[in-house]
């Protein structure tokens, strides 16, 4: 029977150069930057101190009057910097890009107003496999289990509502409103973070950050994160079978996928593809945890609109071997993937799936990717079949003399503009697929939100991002309508001296949703956007805007970016024709369209 993966019949880091500050695997998690010594015994300085400890160096909140104590000591930690954000959910999305290039990230808002407004981000991060605290200050400890109706809720005596909101997006919630059990929740909740690489909630009591304890005495003792190891057995099951599938293949593949990420195995995967031959690809979320520089790299698996002759090659394949992959209906491009289940090998992060056939659980993608790059023949057929049909990339028509600007001439000018010193953040829309089309150098980071796909996220997440590493000058390409959800944040870069470079791509509306189910709803109110950075600008720090038309004031804008302008925060809208979309976004919208368009299965 030929079933199918990812169709209607069927039921990101290495290559960025960036280092996480824990590991999955590790034991012990050491400080990433010195730990203040002093005598702030209190709960404050415990939670500060233990950021600190397993590499969070910003913070990003919001103030409220419940957290606004908790504040006091988070600043008061000489090694953690305290970022006020425009909104909870910008505070948020400002965590999610941190985390992905630390390994870990933290948010503070107060209670529920700012918790209920913050969960929509916590939510994403949970859907990438981010660790992520989300630190929330509460109700004063007096209060539990009184009668009283407290500000900041629903009206009602019940101040739980919160709480059960964050446990279907957190992987932990701790309710700190006792200081003796306090040190306790804290670390667990912390630990469980890093160990199941999802976001976790804090809940701590606004009258409990100032009160020295006992069990705050002393700075934190490293904790202990019990080893993930895999089942002995099961692991050289699973490679003794997964050699033999792919060694008596004619054409096998290799495709890397986003949990490559959460098992911490893109070098594992690496060194397999270094060892067997294989051609190698990635799937869209998965662009930037592979090296695109790697000898046998032949580009994105994405279904239809792959990029140039790389899905002919997977798809033609009779092996394949996904690492880490997410099927969904946008990977699958509308359940659309031509790959047949009894071909594949799935290896998730403790779980590998061959074929029809057998399944081997408790066993670690790293360990087996390392175990089986020991027992695979060299095979190099694939990508010789590859390189013998690649024909090179045409370029963009050349535009004439102020001709109005062209998408594709775009991001011609952005892709000279990559190197190791770079990262680009791509919004959800047309930017995905224009970002995913260049190609990365050694060294540059890629990030962008597949699986959750909030428009806007770019914003605070470029925020984190840039926070994160700034030694990497980080490039932004995000579409006018999602900037209009979260641009006050431009607000907070400014503050923070950050000296990211803006593509602001003005087409007129949600480009992305025009391509699945266009409506007068898709059209959205032009904005001055230039002019709104500037306003917001006013004068503090360093920024400089541009709005280009065409080629030759795009060429200019880019040459001061890169130039004169090299330290400041560079925004530069962009004017494009509305229905200038790439070729892959109106074949994607279709399929989309048709798979949310099914009728509802007969009765």
């Amino acid at each position: 029977m030929d079933t199918k993966i990812g169709s209607l019949d069927a039921a990101k880091p290495a290559s960025n150069d960036v280092v996480s500050c824990n590991q999955t695997n590790s034991t012990v998690i050491q400080p990433c930057v010195p730990v203040a010594r002093g005598g702030d015994s209190t709960l404050g300085g415990h939670l500060a101190r233990r950021l600190v400890e397993v590499g969070v160096t910003d913070v990003f909140s919001v103030p409220g009057d419940f957290n606004l104590t908790l504040l006091d000591h988070l600043i008061a930690e000489p090694a953690l910097n305290v970022v006020g954000c425009c909104n909870e959910l910008n505070a948020g999305y400002a965590a999610d890009g941190y985390s992905r290039a630390r390994g870990v990230g933290a948010c503070v808002v107060t209670f529920t107003v700012g918790g209920l407004s913050v969960l929509n981000a916590i939510a994403g991060a949970y859907s990438e496999n981010l660790p992520l605290i989300c630190i929330v200050g509460g109700p004063n400890s007096n209060d539990y289990g009184t009668n009283r109706i407290l500000h900041h809720t629903i009206g009602l005596p019940d101040f739980s509502q919160e709480l059960r909101c964050f446990q279907t997006v957190t992987c932990f919630q701790a309710v700190v409103n006792n200081l003796d059990d306090a040190h306790e929740l804290i670390d667990t909740a912390i630990s469980t973070s890093l160990k199941e690489r999802k976001p976790v909630y804090i809940s701590i009591g606004c009258n409990l950050p100032g009160i020295p304890h006992p069990t705050f005495s002393r700075d934190p003792v490293p904790f202990s994160l019990s080893p993930r190891l895999s089942n002995k057995m099961g692991l050289e099951a699973a490679v003794e079978a997964a050699a033999e599938f792919l060694n008596k293949a004619v054409k096998p593949v290799l495709v890397g996928g986003p949990k490559l990420r959460v098992a911490t195995a893109s070098d594992a995967f690496v060194e397999l593809a270094d060892a067997c031959g294989y051609a190698l690809a990635v799937m869209p979320s998965a662009k930037g945890m592979v090296p695109e520089h790697h000898p046998h790299f032949i580009g994105t698996y994405w279904g239809a609109v792959s990029t140039a002759f790389c899905a002919e090659i997977v798809e033609s394949a009779d092996a394949y071997l996904f690492a880490g992959p997410i099927f969904n209906d946008y990977s699958s491009v509308g359940y659309s993937l031509l790959l047949k289940k009894e071909k594949a090998i799935i290896v998730q992060p403790d779980r590998v799936v061959i074929a029809n056939g057998p399944a081997f659980g408790c066993v670690l993608m790293k360990d087996f990717l390392k175990a089986l790059a020991k027992r695979l023949k060299h095979n190099n057929t694939a990508y010789e079949n590859y390189h013998r049909i690649y024909v090179p990339e045409g370029h963009p028509l050349k535009a004439a003399p102020k001709e109005p600007l062209r998408v594709n001439v775009m991001f011609k000018h952005i892709q000279n503009m990559l190197s190791g010193e770079t990262a680009v953040i791509a919004e959800t829309g047309d930017s995905w697929f224009n970002c995913q089309k260049l190609k990365l150098p050694k060294g540059c980071g890629y990030e962008f939100q597949m699986q959750y796909g909030s428009i806007g996220w770019s914003v605070g997440a470029t925020l984190g991002y840039a926070q994160a590493v700034p030694e990497k000058r980080v490039i932004a390409c995000i579409g006018d309508g999602s900037f209009q959800v979260t641009a006050q944040d431009v607000s907070t870069m400014l503050r923070c001296a950050q000296k990211t470079i803006i593509f602001l791509i003005n087409n007129g509306g949600y480009t992305i949703e025009v391509e699945i189910h266009d409506g007068p709803y898709n059209v959205i109110k032009n904005w001055n956007y230039t002019a709104l950075v500037d306003a917001i600008h006013n004068g503090e720090g360093k920024c400089w805007t541009a709005k280009v038309f065409c080629e030759e004031e795009l060429v200019e804008a880019i040459a001061t970016a890169t130039g004169p302008k090299k330290d400041s925060l560079c925004f530069i809208e962009v004017i494009v024709h509305k229905d200038d979309t790439s070729k892959e976004l109106l074949e994607w919208g279709s399929r989309v369209s048709a798979a949310n368009s099914r009728p509802p299965n007969p009765q």
